[in-house]
């Protein structure tokens, strides 16, 4: 790292109140930079509670396709997920990831049945997986089960393969190339896991909303569930019709639609593109329209997702 720079920034961190510093050696003009002890969790531990630092990712990516979807609202094809770069996908990854350390075992906890089933050794399609942490996670938390994880994007699944391997599971943790909205794709993942006779669970994690067949895809996972199997979703937690003068989440997921969700759906697949904000009404009536009968909002604490069981 070139020093100069490398001082200007530490200097700049330090002044936002970021980093803390002493005063300048006396014998030359090094100055020694610190990082608070309470700011750590928050900036460098990729797994606390508090780690939001991939924002600054998500952000970046944002700025990367900027140019082309202000382009594109003259003509409304979208702009591919690509176009957005490592930035947005491994940012959105990060980002998620704490709650998956923390939270996927007392997620599946407030659906008994499923989580008996995996520690059984259990089948489950993760859908929508990123780079990999849902479907990482899900395999730590029920060392028994076999867990496969589907994503249209390739470079998101080369990733997910890395992490599996580095954290252990990719014995049980596989990975394939896919639209969800395909029902030779979804009759491959069964195939990858031996499980023709179907999943125990369908996990779908901040992932329907950007999907382009959403309808497709849920009668796929239905055909895919084993008696007594479930699909979980989690998706934004929103109100149930839009009104102006939104509360913060909403405003932000928002604005998050127009610069990312909705074009990158677009791209995909014009037929639906929902974008970020994914009410309950509206998945209410794309499971209708699967052939699903029920659906259950769960109790599960968060402020930016809400949890349902679905079948």
């Amino acid at each position: 790292m070139a020093p100069r720079y490398a001082r200007e920034w530490l200097e700049q961190q330090a002044a936002a109140g970021i980093l803390a510093t002493g005063e300048p050696d006396p014998h030359d003009d090094r100055r020694r930079f610190s990082l608070p002890a309470h700011h750590v969790p928050v900036l460098v531990d990729e797994t606390h509670p508090a780690h939001v630092a991939p924002v600054a990712g998500l952000f970046a990516g944002l700025a990367l396709a900027f140019p082309e979807v202000a382009a594109d609202f003259r003509h409304g094809r979208g702009v591919a997920f690509g176009e957005y770069g490592a930035e947005l996908r491994q940012g959105l990854g990060a980002l998620n990831r704490p709650g998956f350390v923390h939270q996927m075992r007392a997620w599946l906890d407030t659906l008994p049945d499923r989580a008996a089933a995996l520690d059984a050794g259990g089948t489950v399609l993760d859908a929508g997986c990123g780079i990999g942490w849902s479907t990482i996670a899900l395999a730590k938390a029920f060392p028994e089960a076999r867990i496969v994880g589907l994503d249209l994007d390739v470079a998101s699944i080369e990733e997910a393969r890395e992490h599996a391997a580095a954290a252990g599971v990719a014995d049980r943790a596989v990975f394939l190339v896919g639209d969800a909205g395909d029902p030779t794709t979804l009759l491959a993942a069964a195939a990858a896991l031996d499980a023709e006779s179907g999943f125990d669970l369908v996990t779908v994690f901040e992932a329907l909303h950007d999907m382009g067949r959403p309808v497709h895809a849920l009668a796929g996972f239905r055909g895919l569930l084993r008696p007594g199997g479930a699909l979980l979703v989690a998706d934004e937690r929103v109100a149930d019709e839009f009104h102006a003068d939104a509360d913060s989440v909403e405003r932000l997921l928002y604005a998050i639609s127009v610069l990312h969700c909705l074009p990158a759906t677009t791209a995909e697949s014009a037929a639906v593109a929902n974008g970020t904000v994914l009410r309950a009404p509206t998945l209410r009536a794309w499971i209708t329209a699967a052939g699903f009968g029920r659906m259950d909002v769960l109790d599960i604490a968060n402020p930016f997702w809400r949890f349902y069981r679905i079948g």
